[in-house]
């Protein structure tokens, strides 16, 4: 199934972020540690121009450490670029956020001139939650399902920065399949857009060959069948989804694995790396 989600206010957003970006002293772009590429807004970047912006990975707590190292490297690499990883739940992680606005801004924060920042990233990222602990308090709507937060605002977080949000933005095409797959095993993509079990084969591929152990480990598996559809057949036998007959309910089975993908049941993954981006591209260009 092609995964194709772009509910019609985010259109509004993307203006919104445009006219936004003018008044703004720094940026901070939430994405999802496991894939920092597939969950950014490819528009950002040209919005923000010669702008400081901080690359947040958040759920960093459910992304694999060493290919997180690796993103870190990458991004910094990048002209006015700083990157994070971070649980947007943990104040301690989230505190050091202010001191660092600082840094790259010195010449705001004062008296009368406030350190403008813009929080922007995907749906269901955790920018809600991110302004919620910066503020100490709840001011943004937090959820699991995606496009929570569907009207900009300002908040002052009293210590001489000043925090605007926006809607969660995603590109209007999702036409990179592979980035739309990994969306919708994160959980930033919603249920009326794809189809459980194409999303399942996709995340079951994926870990057979990248995680194998931790699929043995999980669901007990002696071997690991051969293609993604036996694999998730295997997972929902072994768990129990089973119909009349005996045959297991594919539907239900690609559910529960995926859910418990994104609840970090198979340990601490990450969907992509640098070096897969790079290739992904070349294999694009070249057609």
């Amino acid at each position: 199934m092609h995964i194709d989600w772009y509910p019609g206010h985010m259109a509004k957003a993307s203006k919104q972020l445009a006219e936004a970006m003018r008044k703004i002293d720094l940026v901070f772009e939430v994405l999802d540690a496991r894939l920092p590429i597939s969950s950014a807004n490819p528009q950002l970047d040209q919005l923000r121009g010669h702008k400081p912006c901080v690359k947040l990975l958040n759920k960093n707590d459910l992304a694999d450490p060493e290919v997180t190292r690796k993103w870190v490297k990458y991004f910094d690499a990048q002209f006015g670029v700083k990157t994070l990883p971070l649980e947007s739940r943990q104040r301690a992680e989230v505190g050091l956020l202010p001191k660092l606005c600082r840094r790259l801004v010195p010449h705001r924060g004062l008296p009368g001139k406030p350190l403008r920042v813009i929080v922007v990233g995907i749906p269901n990222v955790g920018k809600s939650t991110l302004i919620n602990t910066l503020a100490g308090k709840k001011i943004a709507r937090v959820g699991d399902k995606p496009a929570v937060t569907t009207c900009h605002q300002q908040i002052d977080l009293r210590n001489g920065i000043l925090l605007s949000d926006t809607p969660g933005l995603l590109w209007p095409n999702l036409g990179d399949q592979r980035g739309a797959n990994r969306l919708a095993t994160s959980g930033a993509i919603g249920e009326n857009a794809f189809e459980y079990v194409s999303v399942a084969e996709f995340a079951a591929d994926f870990l057979k060959q990248r995680y194998p152990q931790r699929l043995t480990e999980r669901y007990k598996l002696d071997a690991i069948p051969d293609t993604p559809y036996a694999l998730v057949e295997e997972i929902g036998r072994r768990r129990g989804c089973l119909i009349r007959g005996g045959e297991v309910d594919m539907e239900r089975a690609s559910e529960l694995f995926i859910r418990e993908i994104r609840a970090g049941k198979l340990g601490r993954l990450s969907f992509e790396d640098p070096l897969m981006i790079q290739h992904e591209r070349l294999q694009d260009q070249t057609g």
